[in-house]
């Protein structure tokens, strides 16, 4: 194995990919950089595998069908995902199709790091996502049914009002379930409660 681990980023922002794209030189990585979705899929089948970072919102094909058609290719690269804020039922979907991770914009490196890391784990070793899911359903199972059914909604997309209605409760009362399961959960972020979620095979059952 090289020493040097590559990640593509894929980005139609100059700025994100010149910053991101420094952050991860410096952290150790090779970048190899692509202003669209389309420059991307066009060599995507022959570069070295490796992590690829994929804004959602982009001209011409955006990120979740920049994922789709790399599923359609067979090209079996983890993805990590950015977002503008607000695009949280978007993030769902890609997670949904199989990211590892969705970053909001602006990201902290450490959170970038850690999403690449884990990555690169999927990568390396099949055996990642098995231990993965079993460590989320012993998470999941310590929560209360109620804050199951919250953690339920929050990973098919749907914002608090929406899953209050379905249960019959208040919004308020969503909030305090949602800190609670995050707290229980050891997260501090969205992101990574909705990975323990879709690690445990939630979010996939059809309104």
């Amino acid at each position: 194995m090289r020493d040097k681990r590559i990640v593509h980023l894929v980005d139609d922002e100059e700025a994100i990919r010149k910053s991101a794209g420094f952050m991860l030189r410096s952290s150790g990585y090779l970048v190899q950089a692509y202003a669209s979705g389309v420059e991307f899929l066009k060599v995507a089948r022959s570069v070295e595998a490796g992590c690829v970072l994929l804004d959602v919102r982009m001209p011409e094909i955006d990120g979740l069908q920049v994922q789709t058609e790399m599923a359609a290719r067979g090209i079996n690269m983890p993805v990590v995902v950015f977002t503008g804020h607000g695009d949280i039922s978007v993030a769902v979907q890609a997670m949904k199709a199989g990211a590892i991770d969705f970053l909001e914009k602006p990201f902290e490196k450490a959170a970038l790091l850690d999403a690449i890391a884990r990555a690169f784990a999927r990568l390396d070793n099949a055996d990642v996502r098995a231990v993965e899911e079993t460590e989320a359903l012993v998470r999941v199972a310590a929560l209360t049914p109620r804050e199951q059914e919250v953690l339920e909604g929050l990973a098919q997309g749907y914002p608090n009002k929406t899953i209050a209605y379905d249960l019959g409760v208040s919004s308020r009362t969503v909030e305090v379930h949602r800190a609670s399961l995050m707290t229980k959960l050891g997260v501090h972020s969205l992101s990574d409660a909705l990975r323990i979620a879709f690690a445990a095979g939630m979010g996939r059952a059809k309104r």
